[in-house]
């Protein structure tokens, strides 16, 4: 099974425009993620998907390999299937951009579900961690996802979900992370299935999958890093890379 981890890079962040080439202590944040990504070793190899000739050149100049994108594209699945079609490949692993702080133990607990999903049911898998800090859950610019019984993603939303009308009921919120890992014939399934309400609504672009009757297998983790969608957290970004160094 030959597995890859593609990045795909898009320099006009809504929220915070070129956050990917901002200064992470040295480093921008688009290379620290792409080296985070080569350094676990799960990977038969890595990419950058972009349509910036800055980053392309940012990874290039520094040793690494990047795409770039020939159309313009809505989301970073449509970006990364475009790079893969003709790419020999099984699974390809979905890692944001702006998620530089990488753990390995997650990532393989991933791909594990593929190598012992033989009856092929799972189409993508993903990860979550439980917030508990009330901040965090009502955060707009934390994607949340609620699951079945059996992990497999029901929702994932902006808002909180689900809407806490009864507090005393156990109900944990997981916040979705970004890295997750598809067969290569769903990903390109959704490449050629056009945008639905839900996804042009919430801007997410998982809910393309669910819309269509995808499974998403969700598995839950320990490892929180540090997603980069504001200033806020580039800064916090910067605090944690200086503790552990």
């Amino acid at each position: 099974m030959k597995i890859i981890a593609v990045i795909p890079a898009r320099y006009a962040s809504t929220r915070f425009p070129a956050k990917l080439l901002q200064d992470l202590v040295g480093k921008t944040v688009i290379l620290r993620t792409y080296e985070a990504a080569k350094n676990t070793n799960l990977f038969d190899d890595v990419f950058v998907v972009t349509d910036s000739i800055l980053i392309y050149d940012e990874i290039i100049s520094n040793g690494g390999k990047a795409i770039m994108s020939i159309k313009e594209h809505e989301s970073g699945s449509d970006r990364i299937a475009e790079a893969v079609e003709n790419l020999d490949v099984d699974i390809v692993v979905n890692v944001q951009g702006d998620e530089p702080f990488i753990n390995k133990e997650p990532l393989a607990k991933v791909l594990e579900v593929f190598r012992n999903d033989y009856d092929k049911k799972v189409d993508l898998a993903s990860l979550m961690v439980e917030m508990t800090n009330e901040e965090d859950i009502q955060n707009p610019n934390i994607v949340k996802v609620v699951t079945d019984q059996s992990g497999f993603a029901l929702y994932f939303s902006r808002s909180v979900i689900p809407y806490p009308r009864e507090v005393n009921v156990g109900v944990r919120y997981m916040k979705h992370i970004g890295i997750y890992a598809f067969r290569k014939e769903s990903l390109l399934a959704f490449y050629r299935l056009p945008m639905k309400s839900l996804e042009a609504t919430e801007k997410l672009e998982q809910l393309r999958y669910l819309e269509y009757g995808k499974r998403i297998k969700m598995l839950e983790t320990a490892h929180i890093g540090v997603g980069i969608d504001t200033p806020e957290d580039l800064e916090k970004a910067r605090k944690l890379i200086k503790s552990l160094s």
